[in-house]
């Protein structure tokens, strides 16, 4: 994160109007209310950190150099979210998920509003609509660093997988997936095994889930960082996991796509109809990786 700048202590004047002192006098009052500007001074950057810990973060990095950066300023009610921000944040359409329960379903599913961009996860016409973006284009690229503010309701049935997919679109050119996991429960993380693909499914690397140590309610940061001798996956700036085996590390183009489906692999009667609710993102920015010396 790049830090808050700190504002200097103001200086102080002597108060012509009062009567002389002795320079130590001076010297002893001076120092003493620099001591108590300076002190301010850090209360009021610890505060304005804080408080910024949030915002989404502008301007490269060390060894990162910054691609791009999305905040959602500008509302877009449903329907209208390809028109401002341009169709690739809108994502697939009337194509199945990956369970084959959903819809990808933009117009009916994201909008913007007081800056967030919004996933309404619900059913209609007897079916799941769900939405899966693209926020910085389909041409993606080799190494970086992937960082989104967001957080969901509870929604069992429903799950989300923010993943770097192959622009070649072929599986077997890798995966990584930060943060996986059920809108009822916690994320894990993956990096699938390069040339692992057989039967129609792919090895993933570390060998056993590694989960955040919350759920989804509450607003987290969740940061991917891939480089040429590793994955590694933070939440909230912490370290939950990384890659165990340099296999487990894609080598060729990938794109960043933030997806929202419903579950695999569970009762296929979920989601229930009756289940609904948000999927928030509050900022996503992405970086080029460009080690330093």
């Amino acid at each position: 994160m790049i830090g808050t700048e700190m504002t200097p202590a103001s200086h102080v004047e002597p108060d012509p109007k009062k009567e002389p002192r002795s320079l130590a006098i001076l010297r002893s009052r001076t120092a003493g209310i620099v001591a108590i500007a300076l002190l301010l001074a850090g209360i009021v950057s610890f505060a304005v950190t804080s408080r910024d810990s949030s915002s989404m973060p502008l301007g490269d990095l060390p060894g990162w150099r910054q691609t791009g950066a999305e905040d959602f300023s500008t509302p877009a009610a449903k329907g209208l979210v390809g028109r401002i921000y341009g169709r690739d944040m809108r994502g697939y359409s009337d194509l199945r998920d990956s369970s084959n329960k959903g819809i990808y379903s933009p117009d009916m599913v994201l909008s913007v509003e007081d800056g967030k961009l919004d996933y309404f996860l619900h059913t209609e016409d007897a079916v799941p609509r769900v939405a899966s973006v693209i926020p910085f284009g389909y041409s993606g690229q080799k190494f970086g660093r992937y960082s989104v503010r967001f957080r969901a309701d509870s929604m069992p049935g429903y799950k989300i997988a923010f993943m770097l997919w192959p622009t070649s679109d072929s599986w077997g050119d890798g995966e990584v997936d930060w943060p996986e996991g059920g809108l009822d429960g916690s994320a894990y993380a993956a990096s699938a095994i390069n040339g692992s693909l057989e039967n129609g499914g792919m090895r993933f690397d570390p060998p056993s889930r590694i989960y955040a140590p919350t759920d989804m309610t509450d607003w987290h940061i969740a940061t991917t960082e891939w480089t040429p001798g590793s994955v590694k996956f933070f939440w909230d700036g912490q370290l939950v996991s990384q890659t165990t085996d340099r296999t487990g590390v894609p080598f060729r183009k990938l794109r960043w796509t933030l997806q929202a489906e419903t579950m695999d692999g569970t009762d296929p009667s979920l989601p229930a109809p009756e289940v609904s609710g948000h999927l928030q993102i509050d900022w996503a920015v992405q970086y080029a990786y460009e080690p330093v010396g």
